[in-house]
């Protein structure tokens, strides 16, 4: 099922999303595209702590679960249960599996099966659609 047809537990007007959202973010989470490699932050994030939803602040990664994929893009090789879904994408005359959040439908990424050991998955995502909250301690 497309995420344009299917619905989430947290929906919001186009108005609500362009509020909420920066204009990257909206064209990223809500028109499938992608940012820049090498252009997030959240690239470079290593601490221990939560990587969350930017659309409806579900969590989605745990920090642990982060890797170095040398692709730009912040790259996991699980997530929290039940918090991504996947669908397939067929645009830009590719096949690929695309992941969006469980709880809002946001795009988020991709999921390829050349991950590292024990999933050998990589959710390749896009830094902006997320946010990260430090583990306190």
């Amino acid at each position: 099922m497309s995420t344009a047809t299917k619905s989430f537990p947290v929906t919001r007007s186009e108005a609500e999303w362009r509020q909420r959202l920066t204009p990257e973010q909206y064209r990223i989470m809500r028109e499938h595209g992608t940012e820049r490699p090498g252009s997030c932050a959240l690239l470079l994030e290593k601490r221990a702590g939560t990587f969350t939803c930017a659309g409806c602040d579900q969590p989605l990664f745990a920090g642990g679960t982060k890797f170095e994929s040398g692709t730009g893009w912040p790259s996991f090789n699980d997530p929290l249960s039940g918090a991504v879904e996947t669908s397939t994408d067929r645009s830009h005359f590719m096949v690929r599996t695309e992941v969006h959040c469980a709880t809002c439908g946001s795009h988020l990424g991709h999921v390829f099966e050349d991950g590292p050991p024990p999933t050998h998955l990589r959710y390749c995502i896009n830094g902006v659609a997320m946010n990260f909250t430090p583990t306190e301690g």
